[in-house]
């Protein structure tokens, strides 16, 4: 590692220039394997560990320069493309992802097929060398602001359900894709609903193979939640990928924020910055003496070091060819269960102030004022929002049947999902 670091400074040394353009700066970057460095060798990347790649990026915002464009494009898309596009595909999807060129959407959810993903109603429908698609998507991150989608459709109805759903890489600048934001009770917009109305896909953007899109998808949320459960152990640069937002054409150097000290990756990552607020309002509030919040807070702790550990565990074992049955959902869980303890944990170190919070910034401006307490608004964010991570990429009843079923072989509940086609079952909604 150190040996690949030293190569890193080198690189730095000779490439990283502030007053290059965020678009020019990921160009380097990408193109020179250090943006995605998890990535295959083949796919822009330098086929390391996790942690591997983590310490990469550390070791970017250490220097001082611009990390590596994130969203769902790089989390999601650019491996699942790795693992099952041609080399064409990797060309033309992988590298604009590494390079920050483009930004990218998960079309995945929909209103009657949430839990129920291979349930999706969303249609494709060829026409030559095309795919017409109609129907709709839900809970889409970042939708508002993508270049691509991850598209899931069902390409054939009359076979069971996860036999006939196809994975498409989909482009969002077209007529017939209609993006809405969803407000949610946090005050933010993170989330959309996506409209598809005759929207177009060519066929050469089918990833993984006709018909085969259930395994391909399984990939991608496989990424999901273990990149969910990780946290964020590695710094995300501040400007946003893609064409839309249009940092690209601005100042590199204008987005370098400076470098904040994280746990070392797992559940460790994600509570380190919530841990060090709490504790700093508890002494503020002089609630750090309450033996309840104290021991709420080294409950955090541990659940951080469990993951921490898991996440050294998971690496350990792969480096001998093997793996951790289930990680992925096991860290899933765990995020879940972290953010429901910090909720608990920041409310109830904010007392009667944590009825108070403002949805919009200059609300929050007049907020701050009034308590005296910049972060009160971080708490109430935080527990507002902590209903959301239980549900999204995938809920945690799901995870906890996939755990049963495909890791302790627990018996399936009966059903007909494997014998019936996808347009005799009954229906959600």
């Amino acid at each position: 590692m150190s040996e690949l670091l030293d190569e890193l400074d080198a690189w730095l040394d000779a490439n990283w220039d502030p007053d290059l353009t965020v678009g020019e700066w990921w160009e380097r970057l990408g193109l020179a394997g250090w943006a995605a460095p998890s990535l295959p060798t083949t796919a822009y990347g330098r086929n390391v560990a996790r942690n591997e790649a983590i310490a990469i990026a550390k070791h970017i915002a250490a220097k001082g320069a611009l990390n590596a464009p994130g969203g769902l494009g790089m989390l999601l898309a650019a491996p699942t493309i790795a693992t099952h596009g041609t080399a064409e595909q990797i060309e033309r999807y992988v590298k604009p992802i590494v390079t920050g060129a483009q930004g990218w959407c998960q079309l995945f959810s929909e209103p009657g097929a949430g839990s129920d993903l291979a349930g999706l109603g969303t249609k494709a429908i060829r026409d030559g060398e095309e795919w017409v698609v109609n129907g709709q998507k839900v809970w889409t991150s970042s939708g508002h602001v993508a270049d691509m989608g991850m598209l899931i459709a069902r390409t054939d109805p009359d076979v069971p359900k996860h036999q006939g759903i196809s994975w498409f890489s989909f482009d969002m600048h077209q007529s017939g894709v209609d993006v809405r934001p969803l407000r949610e009770m946090t005050g933010r917009a993170l989330f959309n609903e996506v409209f598809l109305s005759d929207a177009r896909v060519p066929d050469d953007a089918l990833v993984g193979g006709l018909h085969n899109g259930w395994a391909v998808a399984n990939t991608t949320l496989a990424y999901e939640r273990s990149g969910l459960g990780a946290g964020a152990g590695a710094p995300q640069a501040t400007a946003i990928a893609g064409t839309i937002a249009g940092d690209l054409v601005k100042r590199a150097g204008d987005f370098v924020t400076k470098p904040r000290s994280a746990g070392g990756g797992g559940g460790g990552a994600m509570t380190a910055g919530a841990q060090r607020l709490f504790t700093e309002m508890a002494k503020a509030s002089g609630k750090i003496s309450d033996p309840t919040v104290r021991q709420q807070l080294m409950k955090l702790h541990t659940l951080g070091e469990i993951g921490r550990y898991t996440t050294l565990r998971q690496k350990a074992l792969r480096e001998r060819g093997q793996d951790l049955p289930g990680a992925g959902n096991i860290a899933k869980l765990s995020m879940s269960e972290i953010v429901r303890q910090s909720r608990d944990l920041g409310l109830a170190i904010a007392g009667p102030y944590g009825t108070l919070h403002a949805y919009d910034g200059e609300h929050r401006k007049v907020l701050d004022a009034a308590t005296g307490n910049p972060f009160l608004g971080h708490i109430t964010e935080m527990a507002l929002f902590a209903q959301a991570p239980p549900i999204y990429g995938g809920t945690d009843q799901v995870q906890r049947n996939i755990i049963g079923e495909r890791v302790l072989g627990l018996p399936k509940e009966p059903n007909n999902d494997r014998t019936m086609t996808w347009s005799e079952l009954p229906k959600n909604g």
